[in-house]
């Protein structure tokens, strides 16, 4: 079945996931937006403003040659036009139509904003290739290209751009004033490209001496300050809408309701951080992209805090700390972190070339603010953006809040709370196991049907991976299949996903999990065993066992309950080959040159089948990235359960 996130069933569906208080802020929110329609609130008049925000001395000199050096790349291939969203390439970036979608050729309609039907892509085409270009971030490594070579040229087109951008999106106008993530990462970016621009003699007309620029900053605020995400909704968003309001009202502090806003949005950053994240550290989205987000964008928020000298609640630090922990607890040998539930590419703050590792710069900006342990994988590369960040922020120790405060002493392994296991062997042996919640809130928007799900890395290259995200919007079948139990390596009952969609980000149905037994203190072997009831009238159990000398894998699926028909899924990475006869799989990749293998013993009672980039329907498909997919091999064993026992599969590595 096809959802349309538009219809009137879709609605009540979504209702349903509310309560009352969600429901009441609402109908609120519907009655401003129908009053502003007629009586949009009116900036104030402003002048005098002044900008101080500014990097310390010396800052830009911190910058590694190497760091820069990408910068510098990636900012002239933006001069010369061209960039790429979601593998959509689009060549109008010297002169861009802000409400132009180069995927399927539409533009968004005009109009007050919150009539336009953002979700619908036959009217407006794929908003997210709309809105990506107009959070700025392509404007913040400009910015930054200037700050670091002096060169006007990056200056100057910024400055085009943003009067560009302004001129087009009158507030309240189009579809750049629908979503409040939108508005808050585009503030501060805004924030940045001020800071970023300051030793550029047009700076100061173009922002705090230009009325257009003042109009777009304080509707901005008005418009988070108006339209919090609420209830349900209250997810990585709402960090989104807090972070940027607050980085503005510290940076942009010009207006009357500026204080009153730096303190809500601070109030908010606070309450959603702790909402949003485990005390583990982990992210309750179980969407590790989104980790990646909410720190960084928390991060960022935190450094125009103390920049501005306002006060941080101990909170704040302290889940950034937890969140900067479990980070390096959970990433491979390689520094990459879990594939798990929906990543769509957001990125809070850029100021670095694409060739950047995200995660190890995450790594560098938290040695740099709270300073790593003993245990945290090794970072080598270079970024711009942590010594930028760390510029800014007070050291976590010194301001009386990290003090007391207890760490990990060594790696964790199993994060109770998030359901999250890591289990690791020789050579670079990282496996994943998923007995967590069925992602956050009673939507569990960015949640993917993966009860007892396991992902599995030799030396960084996936073996048994998980396929990815690929699309939101516009394309059901292919959102349907990418979060579904048979789209992720673990067992489907009777053709049917363990928990039940109500559409592209709504779960009416979450199937539970528990964790009843893990043992990683052996490093011979370490053992884990969940199961879920997602299935009515039967149990998934799942049990996994590593053990080093051996280098062996090995998994056994139990079901309880009556006979049904089932299906096994393993998907293999990219880069890996299969050779299949009967129910043994040969599996061979290569890394750095050198050939490896290993050898997947699968359940002979189930018949198996290698599938490999098929559409009809989707099976056999790994997204390397938001809106790109490519063919890779499933292996796919159907038969039925037999309660008398179980289903047992062994990959053991060679070499």
């Amino acid at each position: 079945m096809t959802v349309n996130p538009g219809s009137a069933g879709w609605y009540l569906r979504r209702l349903s996931r509310m309560g009352p208080r969600e429901l009441g802020g609402r109908v609120a929110d519907t009655v401003r937006r129908r009053r502003w329609r007629s009586a949009p609130p009116v900036a104030p008049s402003l002048t005098g403003a002044r900008f101080t925000a500014v990097l310390p001395a010396g800052t830009l000199a911190s910058v590694a040659p190497d760091a820069a050096k990408r910068l510098v790349a990636e900012a002239d291939r933006l001069m010369a036009g061209r960039v790429e969203y979601f593998g959509t390439v689009r060549g109008d970036l010297a002169d861009p139509d802000w409400s132009y979608d180069p995927k399927t050729g539409r533009r968004a309609p005009w109009g007050y904003a919150f009539d336009v039907p953002y979700r619908d892509e036959d009217a407006i085409g794929d908003v997210k290739q709309i809105w990506e270009l107009s959070r700025h971030q392509y404007l913040t490594v400009l910015a930054a290209a200037y700050a670091v070579t002096g060169d006007e040229r990056y200056a100057e087109r910024v400055a085009g751009h943003l009067r560009s951008w302004w001129t087009s999106n009158a507030p309240l106008r189009g579809v750049h004033w629908v979503s409040g993530i939108e508005l808050g990462i585009r503030l501060l970016s805004w924030v940045w490209i001020r800071r970023l621009l300051d030793g550029w003699p047009g700076a100061a007309a173009l922002f705090e001496d230009n009325p257009a620029a003042l109009k777009q900053i304080w509707h901005h605020q008005r418009w988070l300050a108006a339209f919090p995400s609420r209830g349900s909704s209250a997810n990585n968003h709402a960090v989104a809408e807090a972070a940027g309001q607050l980085a503005a009202s510290c940076a942009f502090g010009w207006f009357p309701d500026s204080a009153q806003w730096r303190d809500d949005a601070l109030r908010s950053l606070d309450r959603h951080l702790r909402a949003n994240t485990f005390l583990s550290g982990l992210n309750r989205e179980l969407a590790t992209e989104y980790h990646g987000l909410v720190l960084e964008l928390g991060l960022a928020a935190l450094a125009e805090a103390d920049a501005a000298g306002v006060p941080v609640p101990a909170t704040v630090r302290l889940v950034l700390l937890r969140m900067t922990d479990a980070l390096a607890a959970v990433v491979d040998d390689r520094l990459r972190p879990p594939r798990q539930g929906d990543a769509d590419d957001g990125h809070g703050l850029v100021v670095d070339g694409p060739d950047t590792d995200r995660w190890a710069s995450l790594l560098a900006t938290g040695d740099a603010v709270f300073g790593s342990l003993p245990w945290w994988p090794e970072v080598t590369g270079t970024d711009v953006r942590t010594p930028l960040l760390a510029a800014l922020v007070r050291p976590y120790g010194k301001d009386g809040a990290g003090g007391s405060v207890s760490r990990p002493a060594a790696r964790p392994a199993h994060f109770a709370d998030a359901g999250l296991t890591v289990l690791r062997g020789p050579g670079g042996i990282w496996c994943r196991c998923d007995g967590g919640p069925h992602g956050f809130l009673s939507i569990a928007a960015h949640a993917h049907a993966d009860a007892l799900s396991v992902e599995v890395r030799h030396d960084g290259v996936d073996v048994l991976a998980d396929p990815g995200t690929y699309c939101y919007h516009g394309q059901p079948g292919w959102r349907r299949y990418f979060r579904s139990t048979l789209g992720h390596n673990t067992l489907e009952l009777d053709g049917t996903d363990q928990s039940v969609s109500g559409g592209p980000f709504l779960w009416t149905r979450h199937a539970r999990s528990r964790v009843p037994a893990v043992d990683v203190s052996d490093a011979g072997v370490s053992r884990w065993c969940a199961e879920h009831d997602g299935y009515r009238g039967s149990v998934h159990r799942r049990r996994v066992e590593l053990t080093a000398a051996s280098r062996e894998l090995r998994v056994v699926d139990e079901v309880s309950g009556p006979r049904r028909t089932v299906r096994l899924a393993f998907h293999l990475g990219p880069a890996v080959s299969a050779d299949l006869s009967g129910s043994r799989a040969v599996l061979t990749w290569s890394r750095d040159g050198e050939e490896r293998s290993a050898v997947l013993d699968l359940p002979g009672e189930l018949s198996w089948r290698a599938h490999r980039g098929e559409t009809d329907p989707p099976l056999g498909w790994y997204s390397p990235g938001f809106g790109r997919k490519e063919p890779a091999t499933t292996l796919v064993g159907t038969g039925v359960t037999d309660g008398a026992r179980g289903f047992t599969t062994v990959l053991g590595f060679r070499g």
